[in-house]
């Protein structure tokens, strides 16, 4: 069980946190991770980092660059108005912990700086609208491939409950994607699944600005959801409606809601330990 304790940065005091050692689930000492809160570039440049190498340089993604920002980073527009969340190593010696994991976080209020959630560039969230006020946006998560175990992702989790509690959100969106390597058969055939399953009702739906052409796919084929994906909805997600196409990152994204009050109570009661 991860036994740690972090202070999540204020919704309208954006870069003030605490920061605290964090163990994940059967590891040693010398595997300790900490969770950090980013308060400072340098900190969100190494998560900038994690995403470039994950994204790009593993999935094969390619994302439009953004001016000024640094080579070899993942930056977009939204970056700047988000807090960043990080599970690092522990330093040993004088050498820094590498960041291992990270999501960023857009809170209501920094949407209305930026002028809109990210999952609004890729859906109509018209009928979340009620929502908004007490919504949390998750994007850009990752983990480094050498760590790939289920106790980063854990600890990303168990950090996020908090901020969610301590700061009185109810609902949280996001997208996940699905590569399309395979022209989009398997993206359209877990879609086909999960609308019979775990399709949010209608008055939660939203729909996709470019739509994956899923009746032009084969919606047959018998796959699994991605372990991220699996974990939401193990923690009551609800798919929101059909997957759009990011052309940047040749992935389908499904747009996901969980509402806190939804989470089952053994997680409720994993995250709070």
């Amino acid at each position: 069980m991860n036994d740690f304790v972090t202070t999540p940065v204020a919704i309208d005091s954006p870069r003030r946190a605490d920061r605290a050692a964090a163990r994940a689930p059967g590891s040693s000492a010398a595997s300790t991770l900490q969770v950090v809160w980013a308060r400072h570039l340098d900190e969100v440049r190494a998560a900038q980092r994690l995403r470039h190498e994950v994204f790009v340089d593993e999935m094969g993604a390619r994302p439009t660059p953004l001016a000024g920002a640094p080579a070899r980073h993942d930056v977009d527009l939204f970056d700047e108005f988000c807090e960043h969340l990080l599970v690092r190593t522990v330093p040993v010696g004088d050498e820094p912990g590498e960041v291992v994991g990270t999501y960023r976080v857009l809170t209501p209020s920094a949407a209305r700086r930026a002028g809109s959630f990210y999952s609004d560039t890729e859906f109509d969230l018209t009928r979340l609208r009620p929502l908004r006020d007490r919504m949390v946006e998750l994007g850009r998560s990752c983990v480094h491939p050498d760590h790939r175990t289920g106790g980063v992702i854990l600890t990303l989790w168990s950090a996020l409950s908090q901020f969610m509690e301590q700061n009185a959100m109810e609902t949280v969106i996001g997208c996940a994607s699905i590569s399309m390597r395979d022209g989009g058969h398997c993206a359209a055939s877990l879609w086909a699944r999960l609308r019979e399953t775990h399709l949010a009702p209608a008055d939660r739906q939203v729909r996709p600005r470019v739509a994956l052409p899923v009746d032009d796919l084969d919606q047959s084929l018998d796959v699994e959801p991605p372990a991220l994906i699996k974990g939401y909805l193990r923690m009551g997600a609800k798919v929101l409606g059909a997957p759009a196409w990011d052309p940047e990152f040749n992935t389908a994204d499904l747009p996901l809601l969980t509402r806190v009050a939804d989470i089952p109570a053994r997680y409720q009661r994993h995250f709070a330990a």
